[in-house]
């Protein structure tokens, strides 16, 4: 359960115990991702039961407001520094390097964002009039399998996501392959997700060469989005 405890440290903002936290516990934590998914699916999806009392819009509004201030934007920061790497793109290589080091945002990063926080909030407004609490709660399960698959690519540099690299074994995928087959049943929408990882893995090695630390938060929040406009799609119980 250490790795358990070291991943929700790491994607959350929740309180854990103090572990003393080698590298190499480090790094293995990444194979309870999905796991982390769930704490924050299920708050996200308390956060719209309380919402409804009043509104399905003030749920969209309560369960974004908890998305964001559980994993303390994160995920944003990366979308936001792809944003602007690939608006600066055109300049040149080093110039995209550079952008993904900055740690301010520009004008780029801003909109995506913005947008971002637009799309989820229709989709979670969606969800929450339909009553999907399943569906809310297995998207950032879901989600979180992508690092998983993504830490195999090419790495950008020697960054925080390189510590990553060989951390994956081949049964972890396996594992949580089959609980997302499982929870596909009860959410038809999340037989998306492995198109929506494959495709996001597939955009980083063309467009930027490899994977980051914000190329994993960015394919997060953009799995996410995909996978809420999927269950929301989807026919069957939600």
């Amino acid at each position: 359960m250490k790795g358990l405890i070291v991943a929700i440290g790491f994607l959350t903002r929740l309180p854990v115990p103090r572990l003393s936290v080698s590298d190499a516990d480090f790094t293995r934590s990444m194979r309870w991702f999905p796991a982390v998914g769930l704490i924050v699916g299920g708050l996200v999806a308390a956060a719209v039961r309380v919402g409804l009392m009043v509104d399905p819009w003030v749920a969209a509004l309560l369960a974004l407001l908890v998305w964001v201030a559980v994993t303390g934007a994160l995920h944003l920061d990366g979308l936001g520094d792809i944003a602007d790497a690939v608006g600066a793109a055109h300049k040149g290589r080093d110039r995209l390097l550079a952008a993904l080091a900055d740690p301010h945002v520009g004008s780029f990063g801003a909109v995506v964002i913005g947008l971002q926080f637009v799309t989820k909030l229709v989709l979670i407004h969606a969800a929450a009039e339909r009553g999907a609490y399943a569906a809310l709660i297995l998207v950032p399960f879901a989600a979180r399998i992508g690092p998983l698959v993504w830490t195999r690519l090419p790495n950008l540099h020697n960054g925080l996501a390189s510590r990553f690299g060989h951390a994956v074994r081949r049964c972890d995928l396996f594992v949580w392959a089959l609980l997302l087959l499982a929870a596909a049943w009860r959410v038809p929408g999340l037989i998306a997700a492995p198109a929506l990882i494959l495709l996001w893995a597939a955009w980083l090695r063309r467009r930027i060469g490899g994977i980051s630390g914000d190329g994993h938060g960015a394919g997060i929040e953009l799995v996410e989005s995909g996978l809420l406009l999927a269950v929301t799609m989807a026919p069957g119980p939600a």
